[in-house]
């Protein structure tokens, strides 16, 4: 965290805008809350029939409009068909990573690889019987790299639907490439994963503490509730229609809800928890057939790249001694000390919303610009608002954690926002850039709850833009995590943030904003897969947004 918030008090400071440089404080004491009750309704568990009726969820109304781009959401990110798997789980018939080989394939035409080329790899999956699998749908991360040269770059993947799959990958060093292929899940575990919160949510459970005088009490919420006696307050947010209920308190009105919080489910073993086991069926590499390595030669004058599937996607871009260079819009420079990044961000607002991995953004800027002093309003860290200025040289920075739902410590409700109302509040302009990212609280969500959270967003991005079209908006995308367990995985593992990921991309295709790859810089770094992307990652990171706002004359 940065220097200018570490240590809390049970009292706080809250700070009225009158202006960017005009305040009031004002104290206000946090109170403690009772002992939280038990859930009226156990964990959610996944049986052993991954399609059993579960009770579902009623979502946001959606215009017709709105329901036709759901449904091609929901047929973009739609995984493969795989054979149901018959009780009791076993691994007789899953993918193993162990006995699956791996090949790279001859450079199309002959002759040396060269830069530019794009090399592909062919995998061939087996099951734990030695047999060749017959259909697709396991999940893999690949790259190329070279960490002598802290060189690396992300595959892309494509499934031929039969037991084998191609590995892409772009050639954009000269040098010994090494070829890494990971087995993150097999098809088997799939349809858990899709089932864990697929029709309401998972995994953990929200309340609220009520207060009037003495008198206090605790309740459960979320976006929907299992029907009992116990009436229901509807905190609906008539803006966004963002849905949220919580049980009412016996005694308490409520408008006297005052605080949110968040148990995780204690995980329930299950049987198929053997496809979630580490090393054995989740996160193996899978070993090559022949050499694992190329050897990159320079491109010549007059020598042609090849590829050999021009229906690829290229990466985003790759690391090359430690720094990432875009192979997408602009090119990004290095901004090595605080002088270089404080005269890119003189006079300028920049207005951070999301989760904790945005916040570390914040975290290193204060750390690295002496004069950008973060206020210290004694606060919750996990949730904000952050305040930071540089009187010297006129930037303003904010943190503002997203609206409900948010699993990080306790927050007043009063400091939860929904990011499209905060958009909605702001003039922009060329010296505002807005940063948003919305990912890794609602994993544990149907993805419908995903797909109108960024509806909305996006509606305001776009009134945001109309109104003030030099403002810069900057989209940090979902980072890879590998966790470790069945639970953690279901939860906020990559598969659930693969999906999300995929849906945000797509949602803000052709509008003037600007992505920060998280998951091709996460999946592309040497560096160990963090739900919090370590120090050499976020300054890349860094780059790219004050590359984005500074871009090269």
């Amino acid at each position: 965290m940065g220097r200018a918030w570490k240590g809390f008090l049970k009292s706080g400071i809250i700070l009225l805008f009158l202006s960017p440089f005009v305040y009031i404080f004002y104290h206000i004491d946090f109170l403690e809350f009772q002992k939280t009750p038990t859930p009226p309704f156990t964990n959610i568990s996944v049986s052993s029939d991954p399609g059993s009726n579960q009770n579902s969820c009623a979502f946001r109304w959606l215009s017709p409009k709105e329901i036709h781009e759901e449904n091609i959401l929901l047929d973009s990110i739609a995984w493969p068909n795989t054979p149901s798997v018959p009780a009791p789980v076993s691994l007789e018939g899953t993918s193993n990573a162990a006995r699956s080989k791996c090949v790279i394939l001859p450079r199309p035409g002959g002759g040396s690889w060269l830069v530019g080329d794009q090399l592909e790899v062919m995998i061939k999956m087996f099951d734990f019987k030695g047999h060749p699998k017959n259909h697709g749908g396991d999940f893999f991360l690949t790259r190329l790299h070279n960490q002598a040269l802290q060189a690396g770059v992300a595959g892309q993947v494509v499934d031929h639907l039969n037991g084998t799959y191609s590995a892409v990958f772009f050639l954009p060093w000269e040098g010994k490439s090494e070829v890494e292929v990971t087995l993150v899940h097999p098809s088997e575990a799939i349809p858990f994963l899709q089932s864990f919160s697929g029709e309401r949510p998972n995994g953990v459970d929200y309340y609220s503490t009520f207060q009037s005088g003495s008198l206090t009490d605790t309740t459960l919420c979320n976006v929907c509730l299992p029907s009992t006696q116990q009436p229901q307050c509807n905190y609906t947010d008539l803006n966004t229609g963002e849905l949220w209920f919580c049980y009412k308190p016996q005694n308490l009105s409520c408008d006297t809800r005052i605080k949110h919080f968040h148990k995780i489910r204690k995980p329930i073993k299950a049987e198929e928890d053997i496809l979630f086991k580490t090393g054995v069926t989740m996160n193996v590499r899978i070993p090559s057939s022949g050499p694992a390595h190329v050897t990159v030669f320079p491109k010549k004058k007059g020598q042609i790249a090849t590829r050999s599937n021009k229906d690829i996607p290229g990466p985003a871009g790759y690391y090359y001694k430690g720094l990432w260079n875009s192979l997408r819009g602009s090119t990004v420079k290095q901004f090595n000390n605080a002088s270089a990044i404080s005269q890119c961000l003189k006079n300028k607002v920049v207005l951070m919303y999301g989760d904790s991995t945005i916040r570390q953004w914040l975290d290193f800027l204060s750390e690295e610009l002496a004069d950008l002093r973060v206020y210290n309003l004694h606060i919750t860290t996990q949730f904000g608002p952050f305040v930071a200025l540089d009187h010297v040289n006129n930037i303003y920075v904010t943190f503002r954690c997203h609206g409900l739902p948010v699993c990080a410590g306790t927050s007043p409700v009063t400091e939860l926002h929904y990011v499209a109302n905060e958009l909605n509040g702001i003039a922009g302009g060329k010296n505002t850039v807005v940063v948003i990212g919305v990912w890794a609280h609602l994993t544990s969500f149907p993805i419908k709850v995903y797909i109108r959270r960024i509806m909305s967003i996006r509606k305001a991005v776009v009134r945001l833009l109309a109104r003030a079209p030099d403002t810069r908006i900057i989209i940090r995308t979902a980072n890879l995590k590998q966790f470790p367990t069945r639970f953690l995985a279901q939860l906020s593992g990559d598969w659930p943030s693969l999906q999300r990921d995929k849906i945000l991309r797509t949602m803000f295709k052709g509008i003037n904003v600007y992505f920060v790859d998280a998951w091709e810089m996460t999946l592309a770094h040497y560096l160990k897969h963090e739900l919090h992307p370590q120090r050499p990652i976020i300054k890349n990171m860094i780059d790219v947004v004050l590359s984005y706002i500074c871009p090269s004359k």
